[in-house]
């Protein structure tokens, strides 16, 4: 745990960093980042799969059998959808001897749907910290297990491979990254909440760094995938500007794992939401129209007087939009102050 008040602190290298001021795409960030990483493992894992289904049907490649009754015909291109888009695969093919193509149950279960549907992406990223696994699933009659050709089966299949899958590459080393940046936000499946740490680095890229299941007000939780991002390699001696929503469990693990090397930016689409909830609703475009002008301008003070501005004109009707406004009113213009350092 680190101190608020070190007594030496590295300066964080100059890098000009790819991130659009005001912050306000933290939500549609983390939740691509989540899905494109999802999108991934199920790419590699449904590849395995079919894999598995053509060596099950025409045995080991390169092992001769004189008792095999299908062959490997290569691959050819086909289409699946995965999260909602159509993605290119390499689909592998097997001929029986005598009676043509045969086909693979995995591919036909991934071209009959969209293997990465809400319920299947909640299991996986729930899967890769609490192994609640088994708990999502239905169970399976004992007729289709030995063969795991049924959908439910290969369904079981997919999201197993997946979390595996997923598993190992959030275990991956992360010391090499450059990232200067790190956003951490919830990204809601029904009841639960995944943690999601996502990294820009000097080129603007953008690195999924780890997932925790959990609550954004549960300090443990976010103390927790902090730790394993420290563990993993980030440094935690290096200044480094935070992107958070407006929960405190957050601000609270960051500045206790990071201390003053913590540079708090408050994400403005949260800060703007939050206002709005305590206004009439033929008041949110005027409002709307004041932040984003605030936030949008290039001098980090004269966007101060201006939000300052628009919660003393608040004050007297909405006394609880102003008083969100002023809320964390600074860390929503810490990146703003860091244009002129």
């Amino acid at each position: 745990m680190k101190s608020h008040t070190k007594p030496a602190l590295r300066a964080m290298p100059a890098a000009q960093v790819q991130i659009s001021l005001p912050v306000q795409g933290v939500l549609r960030d983390v939740r691509h980042a989540f899905l494109g990483l999802c999108i991934d493992a199920g790419q590699k894992v449904l590849a395995a799969m079919m894999e598995a289904d053509r060596i099950a049907l025409c045995g080991p490649k390169g092992v001769p059998d004189t008792a095999r009754r299908a062959v490997r015909g290569g691959t050819t291109a086909s289409q699946v959808v995965l999260g909602g888009q159509r993605i290119a695969v390499r689909r592998p093919r097997a001929r029986s001897m005598t009676e043509g193509e045969l086909a693979l149950c995995s591919f036909e279960w991934a071209a009959g749907g969209d293997p990465l549907d809400a319920a299947t992406m909640a299991a996986i990223a729930a899967g890769v910290s609490t192994r609640r696994y088994a708990s999502t699933q239905e169970p399976v009659p004992a007729a289709h297990q030995p063969r795991a050709a049924s959908k439910s089966a290969v369904s079981r299949r997919f999201v197993q491979l997946s979390q595996e899958q997923l598993a190992l590459w959030l275990a991956r080393p992360i010391g090499e990254l450059d990232l200067p940046v790190v956003m951490i936000d919830g990204i809601h499946f029904r009841d639960r909440v995944i943690l999601l740490a996502l990294g820009i680095d000097a080129q603007g890229n953008k690195h999924v760094l780890g997932l925790r299941e959990g609550s954004t007000e549960a300090t443990r939780v976010v103390a927790s995938l902090l730790s394993d991002l420290v563990e993993r390699g980030l440094d935690a001696q290096r200044m480094r500007l935070w992107v958070i929503d407006g929960g405190k469990a957050l601000r609270k693990a960051i500045a206790q794992t990071f201390g003053a090397c913590a540079l708090i930016q408050r994400c403005q689409e949260h800060k703007r939401r939050n206002v709005l909830e305590h206004l009439h609703e033929d008041a949110h475009a005027s409002v709307k129209r004041a932040l984003k002008d605030a936030w949008s301008v290039s001098d980090a003070d004269l966007a101060r007087k201006q939000l300052s501005r628009l919660a003393s004109s608040l004050q007297a009707k909405h006394p609880g939009a102003a008083a969100s406004l002023r809320e964390g009113l600074e860390e929503t213009l810490t990146a703003l102050s860091l244009i002129h350092i």
